[in-house]
């Protein structure tokens, strides 16, 4: 009897997913502000540097089938002004499995005082079950068409857009309008009747670069609504030192889920290591261990991007000499 009332919640849970469009798992990782480019394709190639990111998240720490989500993504310039972006992501939750590929583009537009980037992106989306839930002991209706249309779960092709910029070298801003266009591409004879709901990520911030002993301070806010999914925002510090080499930070969410929680990280050459725990403040956070993220990012130059100021003034006086 368990396994069957197991087995029917599944069944219903992934009706819900054929039925709606829900968007979830584009506020998994709670370092998007430190990799926007995750959330998003403004932010694609925008600093003109190529970066590699891997990213590992376990919510609910040692509850029995809690969220666990893996995220490997590329992003860099690939020719003056434009960048391009490739993402991976896998989530499981209990039975209940999110794949999605994501290739971005963007246009950044560079002023002495506004630097801000046009993006879009491409998304295949797949929600199901995983194999573990045919293994239930469960006898299944193979003359049931609708039964195993749940079991194979729903895809949709989605395009995204977002705006990604920094003004005056200290006011970070951004907006990412997810899912404009939604298209569901498999052959399921399940139609939905629900109005779409329009989300958004709304972020703003300040870089804080003038303080004692080298340190950088960054607070900024990021307002989130997607489908099916409760307004909330997150509100970050922070703090970076010795050139970026260490860094930490306090993050608190407010809206759907009242969590706290703290980063550390550091970088060494082109190698980045951050690790974040956050704590719901809800009743079931005494039944698990809270949530932990690692990420680990690779960030390799371009000789654009590490141009130095002297070697500026090395190339204007070997031109003038030549001139002359």
């Amino acid at each position: 009897m368990k396994k069957l009332i197991v087995f029917i919640t599944l069944l219903i849970s992934v009706n819900s997913l054929v039925s709606q469009r829900y968007f979830d798992e584009r506020y998994i990782s709670s370092l998007s502000f430190l990799n926007p480019v995750v959330i998003n394709p403004g932010a694609t190639g925008y600093d003109g540097d190529h970066h590699i990111l891997l990213n590992y998240r376990n919510k609910w720490a040692s509850f029995p089938g809690a969220p666990k989500s893996i995220l490997l993504s590329y992003d860099g310039p690939i020719a003056d002004r434009l960048g391009f972006g490739a993402l991976l992501q896998t989530d499981s939750n209990g039975s209940l499995e999110t794949s999605k590929f994501q290739g971005s583009f963007s246009y950044t537009i560079d002023s002495p005082v506004n630097k801000i980037g046009f993006g879009i992106s491409a998304e295949y989306i797949q929600h199901g079950l995983s194999n573990d839930a045919l293994l239930s002991g469960i006898p299944l209706d193979t003359e049931d068409q609708l039964l195993f249309e749940r079991l194979a779960g729903s895809n949709f092709f989605d395009v995204s857009f977002g705006i990604h910029g920094l003004y005056d070298g200290k006011l970070t801003y951004g907006l990412m309008l997810p899912s404009l266009v939604s298209s569901r591409i498999d052959d399921s004879s399940v139609t939905s009747t629900d109005e779409r709901e329009l989300g958004y990520v709304f972020n703003l911030g300040y870089r804080f670069n003038e303080l004692d002993a080298g340190l950088v301070l960054e607070p900024s806010l990021y307002v989130k609504k997607f489908m099916n999914v409760p307004f909330h925002a997150d509100i970050n510090v922070l703090g970076r030192f010795l050139d970026d080499k260490l860094r930490g930070g306090v993050t608190y969410t407010v809206g759907a889920d009242e969590k706290l929680g703290f980063l550390i990280g550091v970088g060494i050459n082109t190698f980045n290591f951050t690790y974040a725990y956050n704590a719901s403040r809800h009743d079931f956070q005494t039944y698990n261990n809270g949530s932990h993220e690692l990420s680990v990012r690779f960030d390799i130059a371009t000789n654009k991007s590490t141009m130095t100021d002297e070697k500026v003034e090395e190339m204007i006086e070997g031109q003038m000499m030549d001139n002359k």
